[in-house]
């Protein structure tokens, strides 16, 4: 299984706009040795088993029920709401959700390349944190249950594209 990293976003990421003095930035990736189209990897990635307990916990603790053909309906350009989320961005290749709250960001990517015979395709996901605001002093501040809660984003950030990468394998074998 391919090697999930931890990098730097790339300049036409849509989440850049985020990435600038305040507020949290991050960006995850993974080179898979095959063309995957950015609507499978979003598809996957939004109806894995792992992500499905999310969508579970936000329709019950948020009351933002979501289904895998909202997914479908959110990949076509259909449906601007999924969940908890609401697009804020999209390209070609990417598509940037903004929770209902307004303080987190949810980035999704996709480059294929090629070079000679072979084909790779970087798959992408990032995040943006908003600070909760600025002290007097001009620091910004997220809380205590960003700090605590960080350790926690990294792995499971890893967790997600390995879910959707798994996914997409199988999906892959099948065809």
């Amino acid at each position: 299984m391919p090697t999930i990293q931890r990098g730097e976003l790339p300049q036409e990421a849509l989440l850049n706009r985020y990435n600038h003095e305040g507020v949290y930035t991050d960006c995850y990736f993974v080179d898979v040795r095959r063309r995957i189209h950015h609507a499978e990897y979003v598809e996957a990635f939004y109806t894995t088993s792992l992500f499905k307990v999310e969508r579970l916990i936000l329709s019950l603790l948020a009351s933002k029920p979501s289904s895998d053909v909202q997914v479908k309906q959110l990949v076509s350009g259909e449906i601007a709401n999924f969940a908890a989320w609401r697009v804020e961005g999209r390209a070609v290749n990417q598509l940037l959700l903004c929770d209902f709250l307004g303080r987190t960001r949810s980035w999704l990517m996709s480059v294929c390349t090629e070079e000679h015979d072979s084909v790779t395709t970087r798959l992408y996901f990032g995040t943006a944190v908003v600070p909760k605001g600025k002290s007097i002093s001009g620091q910004v501040s997220y809380g205590f249950a960003f700090h605590a809660l960080s350790g926690f984003h990294r792995l499971y950030s890893r967790m997600l594209i390995r879910a959707a990468l798994s996914k997409l394998s199988r999906l892959h074998a099948t065809h």
